[in-house]
């Protein structure tokens, strides 16, 4: 499918793109091609083809979760720098 230059400036309107002269010829012949592509595309039978998000099998990469014990407040508590009543100090922000 040929695009004119007039359909690429449009394109270009629409996308907000100031394009010269040559930047039309060019984006033209490149545009065309793409949709040349696109129409053979269309010509391929994929009624067989089950539909699939990737085309590679995706696995599970993260770690299995494991039940612990959880920390005490007391051992928590002893990294902080500051406590006050079995909680974190923290500099006040609003007056």
């Amino acid at each position: 499918m040929k695009l004119d230059r007039e359909v690429v400036r449009h394109i270009a309107w629409l996308a907000r793109l100031g394009l010269s002269e040559d930047e039309v010829d060019r984006y033209s012949v490149q545009l065309s091609h793409i949709l040349d592509s696109v129409e053979t595309l269309k010509q391929v039978d994929t009624a067989d083809v089950p539909p699939a998000t990737h085309t590679l099998p995706l696995r599970n990469v993260l770690r299995k979760d494991e039940v612990a014990e959880p920390y005490s407040r007391d051992e928590i508590l002893a990294n902080a720098p500051k406590q006050e009543e079995q909680c974190f100090k923290v500099q006040a922000i609003l007056e």
